[in-house]
């Protein structure tokens, strides 16, 4: 789905979101330093991006297209559907008269 397709809603929050993490990642600092955003404002960035996943939580319950978007482990129940692989070894080919 397309940016255009998506509601003005949907875009906005996608929007801050992108911009919110695009400032942490920018203003990231090595461990022990002081970071120069404040302790308010870095709680403020969080409960920001709190509310905007909940809300986007939200907009995808009420359009019915919430997916379950967390990650699963391969060996996880039901994480795989079953696949059948067969093994052909050369030579025991029917069609090459073997």
């Amino acid at each position: 789905m397309t940016d255009v397709a998506l509601p003005k809603e949907v875009r906005i929050l996608r929007a801050m979101r992108i911009t919110l993490v695009g400032v942490i990642k920018d203003t990231a600092t090595p461990h022990g330093m002081r970071h120069p955003l404040s302790d308010s404002t870095i709680e403020d960035m969080r409960q920001c991006l709190a509310l905007i996943s909940a809300r986007e939580r939200e907009l995808a319950q009420a359009d019915g297209s919430l997916q379950n978007l967390r990650p699963s482990y391969v060996d996880e129940p039901g994480a795989q559907q079953e696949s059948i692989v067969r093994f052909y070894k050369p030579g025991k080919d029917k069609t090459e008269g073997g």
